[in-house]
């Protein structure tokens, strides 16, 4: 047996893992600049002010898309883990793993939708 097999990254539970990891990490960094903003308020409304006009520039709007992707990533991922702890699936993985991808990508989409339009 090879030591680094690559059968394994084929697989479609090896990408739900890297996904699930990935946003998780990428969440985590995001959180220090969401402090850094609600910190804003302490100063007063000037300060909280002063932050969203500076916040409402379409860069922003595109990363808050991003963010809303990365949790409803996250989101279906944690549940799908869940999932696979807690109930008796028997061969039914793939169809698990897909259906959750599925879901995570149409519920990033309504968010980033409906964020978009607003």
């Amino acid at each position: 047996m090879r030591r680094n097999d690559s059968r394994a990254r084929r697989h479609a539970g090896w990408w739900a893992f890297v996904v699930h990891r990935v946003s998780g990490l990428l969440l985590s960094l995001f959180l220090p600049l969401h402090l850094l903003a609600l910190s804003q308020s302490l100063r007063g409304e000037a300060g909280l002010g002063e932050f969203l006009r500076w916040a409402d520039q379409p860069i922003f709007k595109l990363a808050v898309w991003g963010l809303t992707v990365l949790l409803a990533a996250h989101l279906i991922g944690g549940i799908r883990l869940l999932w696979i702890e807690f109930l008796p699936w028997k061969g039914l993985r793939k169809g698990l793993i897909l259906a959750t991808g599925i879901l995570s990508m149409l519920f990033g989409l309504a968010l980033a939708i409906t964020i978009l339009l607003e």
